[in-house]
């Protein structure tokens, strides 16, 4: 049977034609602002969630620690599961870039902390 990985980008094979779109598309710097399918990825999230704009981060790791650093500042703590993956799995973003302190409760079988 066939399959599709969707576990991350890293184990993904692009393949001919989506080697010719990367190849052509045409680019610009998005820390200016300036890339031109960034800008349009963005508005058309926000358009699609009703927000007034929208934010590309390159991975989910990263936007785990941006949703947290919006709701947490500097020297704060976070409430989270111990299995929270956030916390297993994110190599200590929270607390190395993030400065916020995790608290971790147990997470019994039903899901519930």
């Amino acid at each position: 049977m066939d399959s599709i990985d969707l576990r991350s980008d890293t184990v993904t094979h692009p393949t001919p034609a989506m080697r010719e779109a990367m190849a052509t598309a045409p680019v610009g710097d998005d820390v200016y602002g300036e890339d031109p399918l960034v800008n349009r990825l963005e508005a058309e999230a926000a358009e699609m969630l009703g927000k007034e704009a929208g934010l590309f981060v390159t991975s989910g790791t990263q936007g785990n620690l941006v949703a947290l650093l919006v709701h947490c500042g500097r020297g704060d703590e976070v409430i989270l599961g111990d299995k929270a993956h956030t916390f297993v799995y994110e190599a200590g973003a929270i607390a190395a870039v993030g400065s916020i302190h995790p608290h971790t409760v147990p997470v019994h079988a039903d899901g519930k902390l």
